[in-house]
């Protein structure tokens, strides 16, 4: 296994469990706003899809002994950009941005940032990165299934999503 594979590893659970800890911060300060979550028992299938994904990741570039793809500087380029927009839209929410379905009734839905563009620009943001993050290392088996996992997944979850949503102004 190459260095800069681990590096990239290491950085990619690093941000994760950041993120993870922001949206339990973000998580306890809305339920004390009365926020009301949806899908509770949908959200162990995120949270085993993207525990899959990075098992996978890892399984696949080791026992395969994949190798940095020819097209990589264009592909971390994608993900870098794919980055920036995440972080764009988790900022727009602010306090509201969370891995958990929890809306605040009677809040204004957020309409600023690229929400003012795109309705889940997250989402796009994390199609987007499960199909790029293993294709930078030639990971195609990961690439390809968890993309079709997310995409089933994330259908679901934006149906569940848009409904709460409705409660909002």
């Amino acid at each position: 296994m190459n260095y800069l594979f681990i590096i990239f590893y290491i950085f990619l659970i690093f941000q994760r469990q950041i993120e993870l800890f922001v949206a339990k911060r973000n998580e306890q300060i809305v339920r004390k706003e009365g926020a009301v979550e949806y899908d509770r028992e949908g959200y162990k299938y995120i949270v085993l899809l993207h525990a899959g994904f990075f098992i996978s990741f890892l399984a696949e570039k080791m026992l395969l002994n994949r190798q940095l793809n020819n097209y990589s500087v264009i592909l971390f380029a994608v993900f870098i950009i794919t980055q920036l927009i995440r972080y764009w839209a988790i900022a727009s929410l602010g306090k509201y941005w969370n891995t958990r379905i929890l809306v605040v009734p009677e809040l204004n839905l957020v309409t600023n940032g690229p929400y003012k563009y795109i309705r889940h620009p997250n989402y796009i943001a994390v199609i987007i990165e499960i199909a790029v993050i293993p294709l930078i290392f030639s990971c195609y088996i990961t690439a390809i299934v968890f993309s079709i996992l997310n995409l089933v997944t994330l259908r679901r979850r934006i149906s569940i999503e848009e409904n709460a949503l409705k409660l909002l102004k």
